[in-house]
């Protein structure tokens, strides 16, 4: 049996087909994405299995995009996991509310409220749902099951949620959630399959175009830097993180409404923002100009001073673990992250971090450290597809 786990965004559908009793470790039997679909041109398909990769232009001639892209999906399902007995999809959706706080099949009462939740993550919930949608159609003799990022954070205690506003705005859901769920769950997976460590005092670090921290006790979200949206917390690619709300009465009071402020604060700010060149960290690095590397700079602080004030809310620190785009490939920033939080105890081998390979779980600590430091690359499909398995069993 096997589960296709999907992650449908703006403008790519990522996608990675899993055996229901595969090694935890192990690969995928098929993985892969299809780049463009925010244009009215050529998609991209990208895809691996057994152990080669491929790729190939699909041009749309005038259709949708997103239709497609799944058409040719199926095809390559037919063509490289023919035989396998696909029997659900898990889809990742960023935001739960307080309502979904597990796995859950869609039906038409789930697919409704999860469009309610949409003004909360504008950026990922509404092509997350219009994906549930239109796999449901393509594959309709398939169970559609939802996974949530806000899941893994119902943990978090009422101290930590809670905002300093009138109960009556929290009693209508305005709280802190958390994000980047299903990627801190794979990693607190395999962080336990390599250190006791695991069960202490962790800060997890998801480093990328969206990116938060995480501290857990015993496995379990006890702090996040993510609020009531995915806006709150580190600086982002294009996202502004943590904004004195002042900042936006003073735009409003000069006239800016819904629409420009929200484009203001999820496409236009974070690392594009600030280095009014680019959101990606790889050309930002590459550059000289000063706004490039200003902008780095910004970023990396933001992390050091989040880590710092998580690592004081869980009453110390046993393990750091950075994943994520940034987190897995970045070198730089994860000794520059050591570095000034060493008070807390830690020693990163330089050698060890500056060799590590993104595709690997890799220790990063020196033999003295007190504190230990881990890259794990996420795979939040995997832990979707472990999800659909579990609901599968459930109406078996």
């Amino acid at each position: 049996m096997t589960v296709l786990a999907v992650n449908a965004g703006s403008s790519t559908l990522k996608f990675a087909l899993y055996p229901s009793d595969s090694d935890p470790d192990g690969a995928a039997l098929l993985s892969g994405s299809v780049d463009g679909l925010a244009t009215q041109g050529s998609l991209l398909l990208r895809w691996a299995a057994n152990g080669s990769a491929s790729q190939t232009e699909l041009p749309c001639h005038g259709e949708d995009p997103f239709a497609c892209a799944l058409r040719a999906l199926q095809s390559l399902l037919q063509e490289a996991a023919a035989g396998q007995d696909l029997r659900a999809i898990a889809h990742r959706v960023v935001h739960g509310g307080g309502v979904y706080q597990q796995p859950v099949r869609v039906d038409a009462k789930v697919l409704q409220a999860l469009e309610g939740f949409s003004p909360l993550a504008p950026l990922h919930q509404p092509h997350n749902v219009a994906g549930i949608r239109a796999f449901a159609v393509a594959f309709p003799a398939l169970l559609q099951v939802a996974c949530f990022d806000t899941a893994f954070h119902a943990s978090l205690p009422e101290v930590e949620y809670a905002f300093a506003l009138p109960h009556t705005l929290a009693d209508q859901g305005v709280r802190r959630y958390g994000f980047h769920g299903l990627s801190y769950q794979y990693v607190i997976q395999c962080l336990a399959r390599s250190t006791p460590r695991a069960t202490g005092r962790v800060v997890m670090a998801h480093l990328g175009s969206g990116a938060s921290l995480c501290g857990t006790v015993g496995g379990h979200s006890r702090v996040t830097s993510m609020g009531f949206s995915a806006l709150d917390g580190l600086m982002m690619g294009t996202r502004c993180g943590s904004l004195d709300a002042g900042v936006l009465l003073h735009l409003l009071g000069q006239g800016w409404d819904h629409a420009r402020l929200q484009d203001l604060l999820y496409r236009k700010s974070g690392l594009l923002g600030v280095s009014d060149m680019s959101a990606d960290m790889r050309q930002l690095r590459a550059s000289e100009a000063p706004r490039a590397r200003f902008a780095i700079q910004m970023f990396t602080y933001r992390v050091i001073r989040e880590a710092g004030a998580i690592a004081a809310c869980l009453g110390g620190l046993d393990a750091l673990v950075f994943t994520g785009g940034i987190g897995e490939h970045e070198a730089v920033l994860r000794a520059e992250v050591c570095q000034q939080l060493a008070f807390l105890g830690i020693q990163l081998d330089l050698e060890r971090n500056a060799k590590a390979p993104a595709d690997a779980v890799a220790s990063l600590h020196a033999g003295g450290s007190s504190v230990e430091v881990w890259m794990v690359p996420t795979d939040e499909g995997r832990v979707a597809a472990q999800a659909a398995v579990a609901v599968l069993a459930m109406g078996s």
